[in-house]
Order: C-alpha cells, then structure tokens, then sequence
C-alpha cells in the first residue's frame, strides 16, 4: 500500500490563501507543486485539503427522525432558496436556528449540518445565499467566485429576512438563533449588528463585525476560533474589545493546535474531530439556553 501523503501546514495556509484571499489555482498548485515535491504527489494532497463531498454524512437524508424539505420564502427583492429541517413528529413548537454556509455555498455539507442541528431539537433552516445568482453550483471554484460577486447589503437584508420568516413560523416558538462558518460565521456577526430580533449567535471562525458597529449587538454571541488561523484570528482582541466596551454578552473560544474549518469534517486535512465535537456540545447548550 502506497503511504498517504503528508500534509504540512504550510499546504493548509497555502490552500486557505487559494480559497480566501487572492492566489489563484495556477499559483496554489505551483505553490503545492514545491511543497509537495511533486506534481503527482500535489495532486494526491488537494483532496485532502479540500471539502469532498462524497465523504458520508454524520445524518442521512433519509433520517426517519427528521422532517427535510428543499423552501422558498421572501428574500430582499426576490425568492430565497433554502433547506428546512425539523425533528419528525414533534407537536409542540422549537426554537429556530439559521444554518448558515461557507463561502462555498448551500452544499451537502451544510445541509447535513441542518440536519444535526434538528436531532438536537432545533428547526433548523440552510438558507442559499447564492439564490440572487440562481443558486449553488456543483462546482465550488464557480460557488466561491459567485459569493465574491454578492452584494453586502442585499446578503445581509436577506439574513434579516430568514430570520423573520423563522420567527413566523408555525413551526417556532418565535425565538430565533443562527449558526455561520468561514464566510457564513462573518455573516452571523453582521447578522447580530443588523437584526436586533436575533436572539443569540454562533460564528466558527468567522470575520468580525466592525468594532464601531458593535454597540448595535443585541444577541449574546458565541464565538469559536481556530488556533492555527492566523487570518480570522488578527481581529480577535478588538473585537472582544468593542464588545467588553459595550457591555455585550459574549464567550470566546480559540481551541489551540487546529486549523479553519476545524469542524468541517468533509476537509481530511482540517478537521479536528476533538476540537468539533467540544464546540458543537457547546453551541447546543448555548442555544438551547438562549432559544428555549
């Protein structure tokens, strides 16, 4: 048997430069070419590195515990995509929790997130954010680049507008949480600064709202940090600093030794299934304590 490549990190930092900042795939794989020795050996590490889709879900679609279907409800101007999930057979109404996505958009992935997210009691709603652009793409390249394109505002009106369809439905009990990584974390902290409806938010590893829109934060925030991530991490201190200054409601964890997108375990290379497992025990309890 051929011995597994090694992954070093430099190849993770490369490969999150490539999916978030400004190389482009030519230069990532010259990049990964170098570090791995060889072009056969780079291409052997970019599944690693990169999220697989075909690897199984922690809940099947098929769960005969949960209630799924694929919505459209009123979005800024138009119809938003998004995947509903609830547990199966419960009469009384739950709190609501807004799954929100990477920069790669509503994929397997996330919606099996959503599903997580019912078994722990929770209707849970994915939204598309890419439903202004027809919607995700199979090809995450394509979805990354469609996510540059958005529009801010117009994705952050539609956050608000989740929120409000969730806090309606018959299916709630009006309470309304939201959960975001990479990109989806960014919006969870621009969604607290512009909703004051949102009753408590959770962002993986997400950029920071702005320090002086802090003050605006009415949701108690938990917010989950990779060690390793040096570029996410550069704006932790102000913004816990503009969040002490404004007396919000706020815990912090940095869980040392793991990389962005820690709890994504579709990423071989980056998942940390310590440091998921501890995280997500933590935002069940965070939620259910502000939600219920």
């Amino acid at each position: 048997m051929q011995d597994q490549p090694k992954i070093t990190q430099a190849m993770i930092d490369a490969y999150d430069e490539y999916t978030h900042l400004t190389l482009d795939r030519r230069a990532f794989m010259s990049r990964l070419t170098k570090l791995a020795g060889s072009g056969a050996a780079a291409a052997a590490i970019v599944p690693m590195l990169a999220a697989n889709t075909a690897r199984a879900a922690m809940v099947a679609e098929d769960d005969a515990r949960i209630t799924a279907e694929d919505i459209t409800y009123g979005g800024d101007g138009g119809e938003m995509m998004g995947y509903l999930v609830r547990p199966a057979g419960v009469e009384r109404k739950l709190p609501a929790v807004i799954v929100i996505h990477e920069n790669r958009g509503l994929n397997p992935h996330i919606r099996d997130v959503a599903r997580r997210m019912a078994l722990e009691g929770f209707v849970a709603l994915a939204p598309d954010f890419l439903s202004p652009s027809g919607g995700t793409p199979e090809d995450e390249d394509r979805a990354r680049e469609m996510i540059g394109q958005l529009d801010g505002g117009q994705t952050v009106r539609n956050a608000v507008a989740t929120q409000a369809f969730l806090a309606g439905h018959d299916a709630t009990n009006g309470n309304v949480g939201a959960i975001g990584f990479c990109w989806g974390g960014g919006l969870v902290n621009e969604l607290a600064v512009n909703d004051p409806e949102l009753d408590a938010g959770v962002a993986y590893y997400g950029r920071q709202a702005d320090a002086g829109e802090v003050s605006k934060i009415e949701a108690p925030l938990l917010l989950h940090y990779a060690g390793l991530d040096e570029r996410v991490n550069a704006g932790i201190d102000a913004y816990r600093t503009a969040l002490e200054g404004a007396g919000k409601t706020f815990t912090i964890h940095v869980y040392e030794g793991v990389n962005h997108a820690f709890n994504n375990d579709t990423s071989e290379a980056r998942y940390d299934k310590e440091a998921a497992d501890l995280a997500w025990q933590r935002t069940v309890t965070f939620l259910k304590e502000n939600l219920s």
